[in-house]
């Protein structure tokens, strides 16, 4: 079987770390996620989904260090299922995701990590090549995801 989950989105609140008796690294967080779109009345609408989120290890605690409430994030990691009975005495249960792979959005300017934004190098001018040498250009490929749009705006 398989099991894997892909989000992008913002944090929707700050990283919980706590370490366990061998100290290992968990960190709790939630991510939202949204969906920008037209309704059948033609009005635009917007969906969001809220899910919680678990890393472990080194990837915890580079978590913790550099990401806040707010920041933008592509995750990648395992659904799971916690069920639970609570103080009423009923059965409880919740979808999370274990994260396995992180990596940081950032914004226009890298404001999130504190890192200065890249330098741009001049391309590289084309050298002239006969027509009989010369390579078809690849095929234009769209992005994975075409219809995901990443706001600078949180959605909460």
């Amino acid at each position: 079987m398989f099991n894997k989950i892909i989000l992008a989105g913002h944090l929707s609140k700050d990283i919980e770390i706590r370490y366990t008796q061998g100290d290992a690294a968990i960190a709790n967080t939630g991510i939202a996620s949204s969906r920008k779109y037209k309704g059948a009345d033609g009005q635009p609408k917007e969906e969001v989904l809220f899910v919680d989120l678990t890393f472990y290890g080194r990837t915890a605690e580079i978590a913790n260090q550099y990401l806040r409430k707010g920041s933008k994030v592509l995750i990648d990691g395992r659904l799971k299922l916690d069920q639970w009975t609570d103080g009423n005495g009923q059965k409880r249960s919740r979808h999370k995701v274990d994260v396995l792979s992180l990596t940081m959005l950032g914004d226009k300017d890298n404001r999130q990590t504190g890192t200065p934004p890249p330098q741009q190098s001049p391309a590289p001018q084309p050298t002239h090549q006969p027509a009989a040498t010369q390579q078809p250009h690849p095929p234009h490929t769209s992005p994975p995801f075409p219809d995901m749009e990443l706001d600078d705006e949180i959605p909460f």
